[in-house]
């Protein structure tokens, strides 16, 4: 019984070490006073984010983005990066999308043109 506890133990380690850099929750840039949590799960072969919760000039509130998807489909590409899509509320546009992930840090970048103009936020990790 104690061989057992003990392998089931150390597969449950394993699987927690397996996890994806990107997986968990993620704070965003503050803009205009306001930032949320986004949550980041496998979803399929890929990540993507939806948002958790929101706050706004230092308190949360209940925005009506929580549970929509704002990154979408990143797949790695290896050494942190990401690429897939991400959506911007505040116009409610769905563009190119590219992720860095550096320890409990993240660039995250929505871009147009085939990836020549982008506009980047940095992101950092809650859990």
């Amino acid at each position: 019984m104690r061989t057992y506890l003990l392998a089931a133990a150390l597969v449950g380690l394993a699987g927690a070490a397996s996890a994806d850099p990107v997986e968990g929750v993620w704070q965003t840039q503050v803009d205009d006073g306001a930032y949320a949590h986004v949550t980041i799960a496998p979803c399929g072969n890929a990540f993507c984010g939806k948002i958790s919760r929101t706050f706004k000039d230092g308190a949360e509130y209940k925005s009506e983005n929580i549970g929509k998807k704002i990154v979408i489909d990143m797949v790695p590409v290896g050494g942190g990066k990401y690429e897939g899509q991400v959506w911007r509320p505040s116009n409610n546009k769905v563009y190119s999308g590219k992720m860095n992930v550096s320890g409990n840090a993240m660039k995250l970048a929505g871009c147009v043109a085939g990836g020549l103009l982008c506009k980047s936020q940095d992101w950092k990790r809650v859990k």
